[in-house]
């Protein structure tokens, strides 16, 4: 594997150089048998459609409901943070290109525990984001029953298995079909955001009324004001938020397959601010200066509730058409993703040896199949609690996020402790304000943890997860240890180990 600390064995003392080639020398072969088939055009869509997902488009309706117009300086704040976690990931993308993204820096920087756990953490959170994906699509097409009425006889749980299956055979193709499925996915989302905004800034500017409110900032204030239901509810309504925010990370799985991984991404990640603005802050707030926030509901999606009250013929419809588009397309992101954070597990022993399988396109199969099957459980789901399943899934994946966000910006923060200590070069591309902004954005990750667990009773669910979470990491860890050492063990085998903590970070032995 060719890796930036290989080449720096000039770097310092002889002692540092056998350090650097050491700690490249442990890693697995993460990315044997992937085909760097993804373009420019396509990585440049896919993190702008990483960050405009379901959240947004179908939880939106209810965290507006909830928190009122606030809901804007949620997502302006949430969306701060979540540029530093991109620009910290794109850091360690520059050190070291992978496909493993976060998980492969954990073993890098961490060892293997690290690694495991946030490996399985990071995979349940993607499978539960795929659960509410095919959720958000039933719920979708229930709409259509008021313009053909034998979809209402259709139970929710068969459109649920139907995104599932055409996703999973698309994405068992090849990369580039998925790149390339993903690129039109994004783009569908984009210019229907576009469209919106347009619209909605139309009806602002001209005071256009929506079912007889006049559309401006005096809607707000004749609602409530910004904090209408106070300012602890819309506090709490962060963890909904976060979730809407899933899935921006997705940019460091593409680093194994992409061409000149350092330029693409590094501009991919720079424009993720403006979008941030844009798409979220600018989406939620013209929302808010649109309609009410009590016209708004959970379960509907906020774009549907508009163009529905406006009485354009059809709107609503072409708007809830371009919402299923976005909920396929995160269900499909979700599967590439997880596809091949499995095959980097799978090759430090991290994961059953069926997730590390690989086909002649370079498709991992056996980690999206895994990932493919838990799905179903979201299928049973919405067939016995279809009115429940999106919110239940939301709160079990939401503590993942946060895991998955923490890891990233923990092992930033030891690649610049390592590079102090010249046992690998930083790359020019840096998470800045560190390691001041690092500090902040743990502390705000752990704020969130107490946000969380103060919302009852969707918050007891969520950390109350943790006990059933826990023992299973701790028996899945010692069920695999043995075989995560024999490989980090012949993966050394004839390398010459440092000496110190940094040694041990690499076996966790």
């Amino acid at each position: 594997m060719t890796t930036p600390l290989s080449a720096q064995q000039d770097a310092g003392s002889p002692e540092d150089g056998r350090k650097s080639i050491a700690a490249a020398s442990a890693l697995p072969q993460e990315d044997n048998g992937f085909k760097k088939s993804l373009k420019p055009r396509q990585i440049q869509m896919m993190a702008l459609g990483g960050a405009i997902g379901t959240g947004l488009f179908m939880g939106a309706g209810g965290r507006l409901l909830g928190a009122g117009p606030s809901l804007a300086l949620l997502y302006a704040v949430c969306g701060f943070v979540v540029f530093l976690i991109l620009r910290a990931l794109g850091e360690l993308i520059l050190h070291r290109p992978t496909s493993g993204s976060f998980v492969s820096y954990a073993r890098e920087f961490y060892g293997e525990k690290m690694a495991f756990v946030s490996g399985w953490l990071y995979w349940f959170s993607w499978a539960m984001t795929a659960i509410a994906d095919v959720t958000a699509v039933a719920l979708y097409m229930n709409f259509f029953s008021r313009y053909w009425e034998p979809i209402s006889a259709v139970p929710q749980w068969v459109f649920a298995l139907g995104a599932l299956l055409i996703v999973l055979a698309l994405n068992l193709v090849s990369v580039k079909v998925f790149g390339e499925l993903e690129f039109w996915f994004a783009l569908i989302k984009v210019i229907a955001l576009v469209g919106f905004l347009v619209v909605g800034v139309l009806f602002v500017i001209f005071g256009t009324p929506v079912q007889g409110h006049a559309a401006g900032f005096t809607l707000i204030q004749d609602n409530g004001g910004w904090f209408p239901n106070g300012v602890l509810p819309a506090i709490i309504m962060i963890q909904g938020v976060v979730f809407a925010y899933a899935g921006a990370e997705l940019i460091g799985t593409t680093a194994g397959e992409t061409k000149n991984p350092a330029k693409i991404i590094s501009k991919s990640i720079n424009a993720v601010i403006f979008r941030i603005v844009v798409f979220y802050v600018g989406s939620v707030l013209l929302l808010s200066l649109l309609l009410p926030y009590t016209a708004y509901s959970a379960g509907v999606s906020p774009f549907v509730t508009f163009f529905g009250s406006i009485g354009w013929d059809g709107a609503d419809a072409i708007m809830n058409l371009v919402v299923l588009t976005s909920a396929m397309s995160s269900l499909n992101a979700g599967m590439y993703s997880v596809g091949r954070i499995l095959h980097s597990m799978s090759a430090s022993g991290s994961a059953p040896r069926f997730a590390g399988r690989i086909s002649k396109a370079g498709v991992p199969y056996g980690g999206i199949a895994i990932t493919a099957v838990v799905t179903l459980l979201g299928v049973v789901l919405n067939a016995a609690v279809p009115n429940q399943a999106f919110e239940i899934v939301l709160n079990f994946t939401t503590l993942c996020i946060l895991c998955s966000w923490g890891t990233i910006i923990l092992c930033q923060m030891r690649l610049v402790a390592w590079s102090k200590k010249g046992l690998v070069q930083r790359p020019s591309y840096r998470m800045f304000g560190a390691p001041y902004t690092s500090y902040m954005v743990l502390i705000f990750l752990v704020g969130i943890l107490v946000m969380i667990a103060l919302d009852y009773p969707a918050g007891s669910i969520t950390v109350g997860s943790l006990v059933v979470a826990v023992p299973l990491l701790v028996i899945g860890w010692f069920a695999c240890k043995g075989r995560i050492l024999e490989l980090a063990k012949e993966r050394n085998r004839l390398v010459e180990h440092p000496t110190g903590e940094d040694s041990r970070s690499l076996t966790d032995n």
